[in-house]
C-alpha cells in the first residue's frame, strides 16, 4: 500500500453506494480496506464451504480493497468481524439505523472491544429524526435537503443529477468525518462515531446559495431564473451545428469580453453584457444562434485554453481521451477497464489504485492471517461454514 493512509486499517461492512465509495477513497489513499461480504452456505458448496461467490469485477467502488466473506447470522461469524474490528482503526457501514446493532456489531459493542476505533455510519436520513428508519434513495434525500428543487430549467420539472448526491453529499462527508476523527484521536486516544447523512451533506453543499438567497441574490422560488442555474445566458449550455454541446461560464466581465473578442462579436452592441434579467431570454436566443453556427470541435479549437470559459460537453468515453485529461492521466486503465484516477493528488505520498475489485471471499484467508488469526483457527472456521474462502 502507498499513500498518506498507509498503515490505517479499515473494516467496511459491504453495502451499496456511498459507503463503498468512501471505502474506495480510503483505499486509494493507502488504507488497508477489508470489505466484509455476507456468506450464506448454498447448494454446491463443497465440504470445506468453498463456493463461487457472485460479484461484479466491474464495480469500481470495490477497487483496491480485499474481501472476506462471513456468515453474519452465525455468532461465530459476528465474532470474526469483532476480531477484525479489534485490529482496525476505522469501521464504516451504510445500513439503516439499528441494523448493525441487531447484528451484534453496533458502535457500543465495537467500542468495548476497541475504544480507539472510529465508527463511520452512512445513511440517507441520519441516525435519528422522524424519517431515520425509512427507505430512500439519492433524489429523496436531496429533495428534503432543499437541493433538487433548484436543479433544472425554468418551467421544467427538477432534473435528477444522476445520483451524485450519494457520493458528494454522502461519501465525501463520511470520509472527511472519519479523517477528522482520526486526527482528533491523536490527542484524545479514543475513537468516536461519525454520523454522516446525505440530507445533512446536501444541505451543506447548498451553503453558498443560502448565502446568496439571504442577500437577495438568489430567487429560491423560481427554478432556472438565476445566474448559475441556467437562468443567465452567459452561464449555460448551447447546442452546436453538429448537435453536440458546449458550456459557457463567462460570468465575469473580463471573461465575457474575451469570449466576444474571440467569437468576433466585440463590436456588436447587441451582445453587450447585461445583468438585466428581463433581457436574458432574448440574449439566450442570440447566443443559441451564435453557437449553432459552428461545430463543437470548431468552438473547442477556437476557445479552449483561453479565458473565454467555454468547454466542450463530453461524454464519458470522450472525456478519457481529451488532451488535458490524457496529459494529467485523469483517467487510467486498470485490468482492461478505464476508470477515474484517485484524487486529490499529493506530492509526497500519492494515492494509487491498489488493485481491481475483489470478488466476495477472495481474500478471506490472507486477510485473517494478516490481521492476527492463526491458520488453525481459519481452517476451523471454514469447516464450520462461518467464513468462505476461494
Amino acid at each position: 500500500m502507498a499513500g498518506p493512509l498507509r498503515g490505517i486499517r479499515v473494516v467496511e461492512l459491504a453495502g451499496l453506494g456511498p459507503a463503498p465509495f468512501a471505502g474506495m477513497m480510503l483505499a486509494d489513499m493507502g488504507a488497508d480496506v477489508v470489505r466484509v461480504d455476507r456468506f450464506t452456505r448454498r447448494d454446491g458448496a463443497d465440504r470445506n464451504g468453498a463456493v463461487e461467490a457472485p460479484g461484479s469485477d466491474d464495480d469500481l467502488l470495490n477497487r483496491g480493497k480485499r474481501s472476506v466473506a462471513v456468515d453474519l447470522k452465525n455468532p461465530a461469524g459476528v465474532e470474526v468481524v469483532l476480531r477484525l474490528a479489534e485490529a482496525a482503526d476505522v469501521l464504516i457501514e451504510g445500513f439503516r439505523p439499528g441494523v448493525t446493532e441487531r447484528l451484534g456489531l453496533g458502535p457500543d459493542v465495537v467500542a468495548a472491544r476497541n475504544p480507539r476505533l472510529v465508527y463511520g455510519r452512512m445513511t440517507g436520513w441520519g441516525q435519528d429524526g422522524p424519517l431515520a428508519g425509512g427507505a430512500g434513495h439519492d433524489i429523496n434525500y436531496i429533495s428534503v435537503a432543499g437541493l433538487l428543487a433548484h436543479v433544472g430549467r425554468a418551467g421544467d420539472p427538477p432534473v435528477p443529477p444522476l445520483n451524485l448526491g450519494d457520493f458528494g453529499a454522502g461519501s465525501m462527508f463520511l470520509v472527511s468525518g472519519v479523517l477528522a476523527a482520526l486526527v482528533e484521536r491523536w490527542s484524545s486516544g479514543v475513537g468516536q462515531v461519525v454520523d454522516a447523512s446525505i440530507v445533512d451533506g446536501a444541505a451543506v453543499l447548498m451553503s453558498a446559495f443560502w448565502g446568496m438567497r439571504n442577500a437577495g441574490l438568489f430567487d429560491s422560488a423560481n427554478r432556472g431564473t438565476n445566474m448559475l442555474d441556467s437562468g443567465s445566458y452567459f452561464y449555460d449550455v448551447y447546442r452546436c451545428r453538429d448537435g453536440e454541446y458546449v458550456s459557457i461560464a463567462a460570468a465575469e466581465p473580463k471573461f465575457y469580453a474575451e469570449f466576444l473578442a474571440r467569437a468576433g462579436l466585440a463590436d456588436d452592441p447587441a451582445f453587450a453584457q447585461t445583468l438585466d434579467r428581463s433581457r436574458w431570454p432574448e440574449m439566450k436566443q442570440r447566443f443559441a444562434a451564435v453557437f449553432a453556427s459552428r461545430t463543437r470541435a470548431e468552438w473547442a479549437q477556437l476557445l479552449e485554453g483561453t479565458d473565454a470559459c467555454v468547454a466542450p460537453v463530453l461524454r464519458m468515453d470522450e472525456a478519457v481521451h481529451h488532451p488535458h485529461n490524457a496529459a494529467r492521466r485523469t483517467f487510467v486503465e486498470c485490468e482492461g477497464n478505464w476508470q477515474p484516477a484517485p484524487a486529490p493528488r499529493l506530492s509526497r505520498t500519492p494515492a494509487v489504485i491498489a488493485g481491481p475489485p475483489s470478488r466476495p471471499g477472495a481474500d478471506t484467508r490472507q486477510v485473517l492471517l494478516d490481521w492476527g488469526r492463526t491458520a488453525q483457527e481459519i481452517d476451523a472456521l471454514v469447516r464450520e461454514n462461518v467464513i468462505q474462502t476461494r
